[in-house]
Formats: C-alpha cells, structure tokens, sequence
C-alpha cells in the first residue's frame, strides 16, 4: 500500500504499559509475570501493570489489596520516576530522527506527522516498523503503533492491537472503520459530551454523521465541530509541535486509605503546595485561582475557585489556602487522595509588582534561592520543616508528563537529553 497519495500521513506510538515494560526490560525475570507499579514499595494504589496482570482483572487504580485477591502471584514494584523520565526522553529524541514533525502527547504517546517525508516511504507498514525499531534500540520496550489520515483514527487505530501491535487504517477506509465504534472510544470525547449525544439517541460514530453538524457547533462550538469530523475519520487537527502555556499545573497524591489524621492530610497538601508551586517558578508563571480537593468516600470535598490576594507562586501562599479549605470543608471524614491544582497560570512579570508588599519580595529572592539549591542537590534537599516526615512520599511521574516545556520533570538527572531536544525543537521551528 503506497501513501504518495494520502493528504495527510499521521501515525501515534503508544509505549505498551509503558512503566511496567520497563522493569520487565531491565529485569527478564519479570517477562511474563503480573507485576504492577506503585508509588514507591509501600504504595497501596497501581499506577500501571503488565499485560499479563491485565488478564486477571487488575488495572490502573486499583488498591494492591484487591490485586493480590484477584491474582496471588501479583508482583508489586516500586516506580522509578528518573529511569521513566530518561527513557521517554530518549524515545522522543530519536523519534526526532523520522520526522521534525512530533507532537509528544504523554509520557509514553507521540504523534508523528509523516506528511512532509511521504516520499522517501514505501508503504504505511514500513512507517510502522521503523517507529518500532526505533523505539525498541533506545528502550527495550515494545509499542503500539497506529497509522492513518488523521490524529483521532490513528490513535484509535493505535489500541486495536495491543500489545506490539500495527494497525493501519487507510483514509478512505477511516468513515466506514468508525461507524460502529462508540462514541466515548475516541480520544478526547468526554461524558458530559457522550451524555450530550446519548439524550438524542446517538452512541456510536455513525449517529453523529446522522445529525446536523450545526448542532454540536451550536452547543459546543469548534470543538463541538471538530468532534463531528473526528467522527467520520476527518479530525482537522494538526500534529503540534508548539509548546503552549498549560491551562492547570497541579499535583496529587493518593494517601493511605481512610486517613483522619488532620496533621497527615495537612503535610501532604503542603507538600503538594509546594511542588506546584516549584513548577509554577520553574517555568516563569504565576496563579491567583487553585482547586484543592480531599477525596474521600463520597467524592470530592473543597473548591475550585479559592483565590489568592495576588497571582502567585509562593508554597507557603498556596498552602494557606489549603488550611481554609481543611477548615471550611473538611469534617473529619477518611481521606484517600489530595488535589492541588493552579488553574489558569500567567506568565510571571518580569519586575516587581509595585502592590507587593516588600516582605513578599523578600520571600521571592528566598524562593529563587531555595531552587536553586535544591536543582543543584535534589528536590526539597531545602524544604518547609512540616515536610520532615515525608519520607513515604516518593515521587511518581504523572501519566501525561513530557520531556520538556511545561510539563517537564522535577527529576534533573537528563538535563543533558533535555537540552538536546530543545535543540531539535528550535531548529524544527526555524
């Protein structure tokens, strides 16, 4: 099958479960085996498992407990967030060697836009496994891979095979692939939208080409449109190799379950309060409105639209409003996970703000200090006195972390690889 004559030549890679592939990689003792990742070796919630725990029920966000019922052989392992993060930059860099045109979606996913190097492949599948060997010589690790005229079907196409598989999907066949999916299978199509549609009777990707494209234009507007075309395997949008100015930078961590220690839910917002706001520093910006959340048996408690006095990246600012919401929502109920989240960060301004008070200056010098010696001898080697006892607390890479730009690691033990790619980066932007 040639593709001199596709419009466009969009393929995803998907790292197959990514972190557990990795330990099996670096361990063949593990191959084979229901091993599942957490959050350090006492951690009591999977983060990811192995396709051969997959067969017995056990899946992302369950409680090791319930694991282990199910499978007795299970294997618990702690992550190793440095070791993810090196990987995935290593993947992302020598993808770089395909096509200049990559949009790195998560830590394990990337969007590779074949269209300006058609010519110099034979065949969709040859595409495929050049993907494979690629990311197999750097990682050890197998992935997915899903090749079609749009980002949604190859995504889509992606997961039909599973693990190692090669899925292609040619454009003209993209419609008639998708007529019988659900609609909630494509990516990016959320429950309040799939209610939306299931109201007017419409499940799967062949009832929305039945409707008007003006109605989900009308109550959902370009997105609304752009999930019409997604749809019918003709999703517009590019493959973007920008780095844009995140909507939310947050932190979470699921705690041991049913804590009622008012003390132990504190630490660890304020040990969240103050990754957030590292990151928020790290990157130039700043946030007046925060989600904190305490989840606990019946659902989420807090709010998402307490606010500083001014934007801020200041842990100890952030933390005070995690005490209000302890204080205003919190009623002594057993907590499993905690949330904190800036919503809607700006770019930080580059002098100083003339309705700060001078203390607040202060204690941003004293921040930038802080950084600084804690870039140079690992994460909180300085940190706030009530984070003393957190030595429980490991580090895990979150599910849509990237090798550069905003979503960066805190783990600086790549900085070399990152500032290779950011060569690559600039150079592909020229």
């Amino acid at each position: 099958m040639t593709i001199r004559n596709w419009p466009r030549v969009i393929a995803l890679a998907d790292m197959n479960a990514f972190f557990a592939s990795i330990e099996q990689a670096r361990n063949p003792s593990l191959i084979g085996k229901p091993i599942g990742i957490t959050n350090g070796i006492k951690g009591s919630c999977i983060i990811t498992c192995s396709y051969e725990a997959r067969s017995y029920g056990i899946h992302t966000g369950m409680r090791v407990k319930e694991a282990k019922k199910r499978c007795p052989t299970f294997i618990q392992l702690p992550s190793n967030p440095i070791l993810y993060s090196k990987i995935s930059t290593d993947i992302m860099t020598i993808l770089h060697e395909i096509t200049p045109d990559i949009e790195i979606f998560s830590v394990d996913e990337a969007f590779l836009d074949m269209t300006r190097c058609k010519r110099i492949w034979d065949s969709p599948e040859s595409i495929g496994k050049k993907i494979k060997e690629k990311v197999f010589s750097v990682s050890g690790v197998h992935c997915s891979v899903g090749i079609s005229g749009d980002k949604t079907t190859a995504k889509y196409a992606a997961k039909l095979h599973r693990p190692n598989g090669l899925t292609v999907i040619p454009p003209w066949n993209a419609e008639k692939v998708l007529k019988d999916v659900a609609v909630m299978e494509l990516c990016g199509i959320n429950k309040g939208i799939g209610a939306f549609l299931a109201k007017r009777g419409i499940f799967t990707c062949g009832d929305v080409g039945k409707m008007p494209i003006g109605i989900l234009g009308q109550r959902f507007g370009n997105p609304g449109r752009r999930i019409w075309c997604m749809c019918q395997g003709k999703d517009p949008e590019k493959v973007k190799n920008d780095v844009r100015v995140p909507k939310t930078i947050g932190h979470g961590k699921i705690m041991p379950p049913n804590t009622r220690s008012k003390n132990i839910i504190h630490m660890y917002l304020v040990h969240m309060s103050e990754k957030v706001a590292q990151r928020l520093r790290r990157n130039a910006l700043c946030a007046q409105k925060f989600f904190i959340g305490l989840k606990t048996n019946n659902g989420w408690i807090g709010s998402k639209k307490i606010k500083t006095v001014l934007p801020t990246n200041d842990g100890r600012q952030i933390a005070a409003l995690c005490k209000i919401i302890l204080k205003q929502y919190w009623r002594g109920e057993g907590v499993y996970q905690i949330q904190v989240t800036a919503l809607d960060p700006l770019q930080e301004k580059g002098q100083i703000d003339l309705f700060k008070k001078d203390n607040n200056n202060k204690q941003d010098k004293l921040n930038k200090t802080i950084d600084y010696v804690n870039e140079s001898y690992g994460e909180f080697t300085l940190a706030p006195a009530n984070l003393l006892n957190r030595t429980n607390m490991p580090n895990v890479i979150a599910p849509a972390w990237k090798p550069y730009g905003y979503r960066q690691s805190i783990f600086h033990a790549h900085k070399k690889n990152n500032k290779i790619l950011k060569k690559i980066f600039r150079l592909n932007n020229k």
